[in-house]
């Protein structure tokens, strides 16, 4: 019995080191692995930074939800990645994730009239 306790409470540990380790205030970049032969580098994004610098404090800023056409408001999608609603290709009104993407981050730099909006500025060169 206490072998079985030590080993669900490992089992608990480890994964808390993993989702701990993989949030997002820890990352860096945006991923482009869902992309099946990417043209770009993937895109630098240290999320706690940008959301400090943009005093961004509702999540549901950048991470929406929409229903029936409408943006529901505080409502987030932040434990979702974007690929897991957008597809690679546009679906309906629904825009592909590359769009989606493009659109959200670009979007709100061109409003706020600040933040990168070149491929360069996201995507360097590796």
């Amino acid at each position: 019995m206490k072998k079985n306790i030590a080993l669900v409470l490992s089992a608990v540990f480890a994964l808390a080191i993993v989702v701990t380790a993989h949030s997002q205030e820890d990352m860096t970049h945006v991923g482009n692995d869902v992309f099946p032969d990417p043209q770009r580098s993937r895109a630098v994004f240290a999320h706690e930074d940008h959301n400090l610098a943009a005093e961004i404090d509702d999540c549901s800023e950048c991470h929406h939800v929409y229903e029936d056409g409408e943006k529901l408001e505080y409502e987030s999608s932040e434990d979702m990645r974007c690929a897991d609603c957008h597809e690679l290709a546009s679906v309906g009104d629904q825009p592909s994730l590359r769009k989606a993407f493009h659109v959200n981050c670009m979007g709100c730099h061109l409003q706020r009239k600040k933040g990168p909006i070149m491929c360069g500025e996201c995507h360097p060169k590796s």
